[in-house]
């Protein structure tokens, strides 16, 4: 344990601990601070779901101790950080499509039918094409209604980098980045954002972190891999499709279409974003405590909310990595 590590500094040089960005791992962080604060008082951990996008604009501006994004920052994003940036993978999981339709269960899509929604291409939910993924099944007569990421996000990132790796029209026309123009659906803010849209329209279906569709009941589609399989997302298909990423020196790599027969397609690991040099020495401390926390005693917690736990191999990685920080 940790315990006590920082515990006996004096109430009045408590530490605390900002930290901002993606919506996507933002519950098991939260749940982090919490439980390293139970052991370290000294310590407050406050992390701000506000999206990848801005989570690294507010690392950049030095605004906050810590940023967090599924898209690991560009060569180009790390050049504009003085103090220098490090990115650590510290925990992974499955961008899912939630969706609301009455009377529907196992939806099964195929690469063309997903890539058609998000086109505006299939405009309701019995055309032949979703027909065809599912026979037998009884699907509505009721618009598809496609919820997007309004906000900078990296959950629109691994998304969209996985459906313009599988559709050439879709990368022609919309491309992967952490902020789309989807032809057609409607936004909304944060993967919480998206949530609620599902929850609330019948008809409506959008993309979100696995533990958000679980923690709200949401069901999740079936999509078709690489291999011709639909595949759920589980933590068992997505530590499938994980296993099968070798980590680069700075850490940044995607499953971005995994090949084995029982890999879930769009499963990522997610980063957090730490300065090369903090001039404060005790809040350093603080930091990289509460991230070896993350690492070690933290991973308990990622099944329980939706979460991959890491792979040992990366876990050792992203350890050596935050050795680094000064």
């Amino acid at each position: 344990m940790f315990a006590a590590s920082i515990a006996a500094t004096s109430s009045s040089n408590a530490q605390q601990l900002s930290g901002a960005g993606a919506s996507f791992p933002a519950p098991l962080y939260q749940r982090w601070g919490a439980e390293f604060h139970k052991s370290n008082p000294a310590v407050q951990v406050n992390y701000q779901s506000v999206g990848s996008g801005a989570g690294v604009k507010n690392f950049t501006q030095g605004i906050v101790d810590f940023g967090a994004s599924d898209a690991a920052m560009t060569d180009a994003e790390i050049a504009k950080v003085p103090q220098g940036a490090l990115m650590l993978p510290v925990t992974a999981g499955s961008v899912v499509l939630a969706y609301n339709l009455p009377g529907v269960t196992d939806l099964k899509l195929s690469r063309e039918s997903l890539a058609g929604i998000f086109l505006g291409k299939i405009k309701k939910w019995n055309d032949a094409a979703i027909a065809a993924d599912n026979p037998g099944a009884k699907l509505p007569d009721l618009p598809v209604n496609a919820a997007y990421r309004s906000d900078g996000s990296g959950t629109t990132f691994v998304f969209t980098q996985h459906l313009a790796a599988v559709s050439p029209e879709f990368d022609e026309q919309v491309g992967a980045d952490k902020s789309v123009s989807f032809p057609a659906g409607i936004g909304g803010k944060g993967n919480e954002g998206v949530t609620a849209l599902v929850k609330q329209t019948p008809g409506t279906i959008g993309y979100v972190e696995y533990g958000y569709a679980k923690n709200n009941g949401l069901p999740m589609a079936l999509i078709e891999n690489k291999a011709g399989k639909f595949v759920a997302p589980t933590p068992q298909s997505g530590a499938a499709a994980l296993a099968s990423v070798e980590l680069p020196e700075n850490l940044r790599a995607w499953p971005v279409d995994p090949a084995g027969e029982g890999d879930y397609p769009m499963t990522s690991f997610t980063w957090l974003l730490l300065y090369k040099n903090y001039s404060d020495a005790v809040k350093m401390k603080a930091l990289k405590d509460f991230v070896t926390y993350g690492l070690t005693e933290g991973q308990a917690f990622a099944d329980e909310l939706g979460y991959i736990p890491l792979p040992e191999a990366v876990v050792a990685k992203a350890k050596a990595v935050l050795e680094t920080v000064k």
